[in-house]
């Protein structure tokens, strides 16, 4: 059962929705790693030292300390940090809604999903997840998740409600500060061509393979060891280089080649579709 990590309230005017906030990404599939001794595969623990005594620390034993100088801490305690009344610990507060388009893609960062907390909240949440569809709009407000407050915004998905931590665009680098970047002239006729390639790969999200084959990889790797198998690695052939207009012919040629016979398929199961019901009203007849 999806657990929540955060409980609260969505309010934007004089409108309060109950919520409930969860992890939209599944880490479960993920495969780790434990850290064990070379020589006798004891499992390596993690122990919190003190760099200054040496002893091994416990939890209770630990505290949270800001360096305001060299070797000056002041000292914060959970009782502090309670202390902390911002609205953003249990309510996001919607400043406003804006067009997705203005928020750029190097801008998101974590997706959440918010649900509605209690049958009373599903209408209002309904509402608001519909709204923001028909209108192309999302919300941005300000969140406390994990001792921290983040920029949020929130849109539409499906009939449900997605929320994305946001970076502050402070924080992102220029492009321009990427070394060698120039804009330089292209060739026209390259150009042309390297559009027509473009154009003839176009696809959909759901049509492309987007499996993780290095997790698919490390867990045959994984599995073969365990059941005692020797590991055969694939090299793969080094390919000739060849001048870009040669590439990008030959890359067209190749890719019509390989939507024809999936075009031709499409077609046979088109035509056997509209054909069904013919055969179906001769037989009632």
């Amino acid at each position: 059962m999806m657990r929540s990590i955060w409980k609260g309230h969505i309010r934007f005017s004089l409108v309060t929705i109950p919520i409930r906030i969860y992890n939209a990404v599944d880490t479960e599939e993920t495969i780790r790693f434990n850290q064990l001794h070379k020589e006798d595969n004891g499992p390596v623990g993690y122990e919190k030292k003190c760099k200054k005594c040496g002893k091994s620390l416990t939890t209770e034993q630990i505290v949270k300390g800001y360096q305001f100088e060299p070797e000056q801490y002041v000292i914060v305690l959970p009782e502090d940090l309670e202390k902390i009344k911002l609205k953003s610990t249990k309510v996001i507060e919607i400043e406003g809604f804006i067009d997705a388009s203005e928020v750029h893609p190097t801008l998101y960062e974590s997706p959440y999903f918010a649900g509605p907390d209690g049958v009373v909240a599903a209408k209002t949440y309904s509402l608001l997840a519909q709204a923001l569809k028909t209108s192309g709009k999302v919300g941005l407000g300000k969140v406390v998740l994990r001792d921290r407050e983040e920029v949020v915004m929130i849109g539409p998905m499906d009939s449900g409600l997605v929320l994305y931590k946001l970076r502050n665009p402070q924080e992102l680098r220029k492009i321009e500060t990427v070394p060698q970047l120039e804009k330089l002239e292209v060739n026209k006729d390259e150009l042309k061509l390297s559009i027509s390639l473009v154009e003839s790969m176009a696809s959909s999200l759901n049509e492309m393979d987007l499996t993780d084959r290095y997790r698919e990889a490390l867990r045959e790797v994984v599995d073969a060891k365990i059941a005692g198998k020797e590991i055969v690695s694939v090299q793969e052939e080094e390919k000739p280089v060849v001048d870009i207009m040669t590439a990008l012919k030959e890359s067209i040629e190749r890719t019509k080649a390989q939507k024809k016979p999936m075009e031709k398929a499409k077609g046979q199961k088109k035509e056997a579709a509209e054909a069904k019901p013919v055969r179906q009203r001769k037989q009632v007849a």
